[in-house]
């Protein structure tokens, strides 16, 4: 081997570097996580959005392809309105399959 070649320890393996520095990383923003007190939502917090997403977003979603269809064909309120009620139904049935799921850990609890 000559000297301009660059040497390897044979004990370090392909990933060690690369692991420690991960591990380092992860530890770091643990750290900033707790400094800072920026925690990630528990799994009631995200089931309570979704249920929020689902009543917003189904009957907003019918209420425009109502108003692009109305348009469309001239049959002005009454397609808007039946989808509006269509958006409100989906988005009820959806919210009881939501709610019909096992819940997540209650806030606090490891």
């Amino acid at each position: 081997m000559t000297e301009d070649e660059p040497r390897q320890d044979p004990e370090l393996s392909r990933n060690g570097p690369r692991s420690s520095l991960d591990e380092r990383l992860r530890a770091a923003k643990q750290a900033e996580a707790k400094r800072t007190g920026i925690a990630k939502p528990d799994a009631n917090y995200r089931l309570g959005m979704c249920v929020l997403g689902e009543l917003i977003g189904a009957p907003f979603g019918g209420a425009v392809i109502g108003l692009v269809l109305d348009r469309w064909l001239g049959t002005k309120p009454w397609l808007l309105l039946a989808l509006l009620f269509l958006g409100f139904c989906v988005g009820i049935r959806n919210v009881i399959r939501i709610s019909k799921m096992p819940m997540g850990p209650g806030p606090g609890t490891s």
